[in-house]
């Protein structure tokens, strides 16, 4: 019998394949993806460059008036701003870094967890982000830490950029990268670091395929599809 909704949290660093490997796993599951990276991503956007640099204060008024609902399952998940579609706007390298240096700060990561554990008791989601096992869903039913070489990640995202016909620098994309891991890692509030009972996969030798048939076997042997 179902004791409420169940959570499956994906964590690691930037370029580490969270997001298609989350979307996937949801996709099998038939439960909602919650990409936690693109609210980080959408309320640093919004802020806009100075987020960084404003006091506690400020940002707290800001974000209160920021609200984020997650609508769908599998394929139709969808993460909303304000009723609005978080889109590919968010998805720069730039964003990304300001992200993870607004990410470091105390009043921002309270909000966001809050908000990220309000959707997770409305319903069974896979969480992916940077501290999902750790701090947000401590008690998820299943937790995974991705992580693969820097070399890898950053050529990965150069090829995705290029899909979506936009130019990109791997080398840049790199040197960036390398950046927000050290931003991610060396935080003093919810540092990036696998949960103790996490499973943890490297990514760049396998296929997405041989990594969802991974993952969807742990949480089978968790007796979590019981519960969905």
């Amino acid at each position: 019998m179902s004791t409420g909704p169940v959570t499956i949290t994906i964590d690691g660093p930037a370029g580490v394949g969270k997001t298609t490997l989350a979307r996937g796993l949801a996709r099998r599951l038939k439960i909602a993806y919650l990409d936690t990276g693109a609210m980080y991503r959408a309320a640093a956007w919004m802020l806009g460059p100075s987020a960084a640099e404003m006091q506690e204060e400020e940002l707290a008024k800001r974000l209160d008036g920021m609200r984020f609902t997650l609508k769908g399952a599998g394929p139709d998940s969808c993460l909303l701003l304000e009723d609005r579609v978080i889109g590919e706007q968010v998805r720069t390298e730039e964003v990304g870094l300001l992200a993870s240096s607004i990410a470091a700060l105390k009043v921002v990561r309270e909000y966001m967890k809050k908000s990220q554990q309000k959707m997770g008791r409305e319903t069974s989601l896979v969480a992916e982000g940077r501290d999902m096992g750790t701090v947000v869903f401590p008690d998820a039913s299943c937790k995974f830490f991705l992580q693969a070489d820097a070399g890898v990640r950053a050529a990965r995202r150069c090829r995705q950029l290029q899909e979506m016909g936009r130019e990109a620098d791997e080398q840049k994309i790199l040197e960036q990268m390398r950046r927000r891991d050290v931003q991610d890692s060396e935080r003093a509030i919810a540092p990036l670091v696998p949960a103790p009972d996490a499973v943890n996969i490297d990514t760049g030798s396998l296929t997405p395929e041989e990594i969802l048939d991974r993952m969807a076997a742990i949480f089978a042997d968790t007796g979590g599809r019981e519960r969905l």
